[in-house]
């Protein structure tokens, strides 16, 4: 990578256009679960990711540095079984986060074509993930450079959808929430919460910014509270352009279909044209972090991150296999297993975030009471996840359980191998 700084609106664009991907399959998936709760459940999932930014704040300014999350499991842990399974259990949470976007990304690609057969949806699912890999091959700061441009065509999209959609709103539409309705509403919440994840890759980027003390937390503060409001006041205007079932009918381009009675047919295919530029950015900006990992873990496991194989450095191999794992993910599983699966892995991530901040917190000058409070609610908004997939999609839960049980395998075979002492 190169040495070149990236500034605060680089940086900004980043974290925006990997959360943003999310809004575009999560939002078929949140109506689809919590009906006219939709918006509140969007508030929800946002308050978590904003209470979790306070530990990521923190702990960027401490470690301002490529590894992220890794690092900080490992600086607050140790290197041992606990932060290996976790380190393991984020990539794969990447992995299933990349799938969640560039299935959006086929769905939304196909309403553009008269013929809707499945092979134009994994065609395009193919191409947009050969092209991102392509774009991170490249310098930090082109990939910053790209996400500005990016993320400014796509937010003026949706912020005129919303701005003309605000007189097109049938309040009629959007009925009281009630308490029987409160369950619904954060079942979705917590399903969808992976369409917040994104901000999550800002520590990734701590050594490639300019004066990383001053910038992070203006970034990671601004970012989740500018989507929070962006996300609850698009649920808001599609519900109010078309009755419910109307738009859970077009469930997998939701969005498309709320913007035909508000910005006609033109107006709708600027939304797809939004729809595939926000998921395009995202899995740009999730590759940009998660190519690193293959070099950090690697070196927390005392190998050589700086090595080459046949030429080619760590973290590009880390890239491909990404996208390759990415491919068959996205092209064969379904867009709600997707959400569920993702979700749940990064709960339980920042939930252990959480508690790496509140175990340094002298060190990261923090309020330990945040982040435990942080780590309580990522494990009960865990705990109702699961319960949730229990009773809707059992085989969810097997999945989850298979990657959580794949990662600590990982971690018990390196350490067997090299005879080394198992320890948390």
């Amino acid at each position: 990578m190169s040495s070149k700084k990236i500034g605060f609106w680089s940086v900004w664009a980043l974290g925006v256009g990997g959360i943003v991907g999310g809004l575009f399959p999560a939002l078929g998936v949140v109506i689809q679960i919590a009906h006219t709760g939709a918006p509140l459940a969007f508030a929800i999932a946002g308050t978590i990711a904003l209470i979790t930014t306070y530990a990521y704040a923190k702990l960027s300014v401490a470690h301002p540095c490529r590894g992220g999350t890794v690092t900080f499991l490992n600086q607050a842990f140790g290197s041992g079984l606990f932060s290996g399974t976790l380190n393991l259990l984020l990539w794969f949470s990447y992995v299933v986060m990349l799938s969640f976007y560039l299935n959006a990304f086929g769905s939304y690609g196909v309403s553009l074509f008269t013929s809707t057969q499945p092979i134009w949806k994994h065609l395009l699912i193919s191409l947009a993930i050969l092209g991102t890999t392509g774009l991170n091959l490249l310098t930090a700061n082109h990939v910053g450079k790209s996400q500005i441009w990016i993320v400014s065509f796509k937010l003026g999209i949706l912020i005129l959808f919303i701005t003309m959609g605000s007189s097109h709103i049938d309040i009629s539409r959007i009925e009281p929430v009630s308490v029987s309705s409160l369950q619904s509403i954060f079942s979705g919440a917590m399903v969808i919460f992976l369409s917040y994840e994104g901000f999550e890759l800002i520590a990734n980027t701590a050594e490639d910014v300019v004066n990383p003390k001053y910038t992070l937390p203006r970034v990671y503060y601004s970012v989740i509270g500018f989507v929070i409001v962006l996300y609850v006041l698009i649920a808001l205007v599609t519900l109010g352009a078309k009755p419910i079932e109307q738009i859970l009918a077009a469930k997998d381009y939701a969005l498309v279909e709320a913007a035909k009675p508000i910005l006609g047919q033109f107006g709708s295919v600027l939304i797809t044209i939004a729809a595939l530029f926000s998921t395009i950015s995202a899995s740009n900006a999730t590759l940009y972090g998660s190519a690193r990992f293959s070099s950090i873990i690697a070196k927390s496991r005392g190998f050589d991150s700086g090595s080459q194989i046949n030429g080619i450095d760590q973290s590009s191999i880390g890239l491909f296999i990404t996208s390759s794992i990415t491919l068959i993910i996205a092209n064969f599983f379904d867009i709600n297993r997707i959400s569920t699966m993702g979700s749940a892995g990064f709960l339980l991530i920042f939930a252990a975030v959480n508690l790496a901040n509140a175990r340094m917190y002298r060190y990261t000058k923090s309020k330990q009471w945040i982040s435990f409070l942080g780590a309580g609610i990522c494990l009960i908004a865990l705990g109702m996840l699961i319960w949730f997939a229990l009773q809707t999609d059992p085989q969810t839960v097997w999945v989850l359980v298979f990657m959580l049980g794949v990662a600590i395998g990982i971690e018990v075979i390196y350490y067997l191998s090299n005879k080394r002492q198992l320890h948390l």
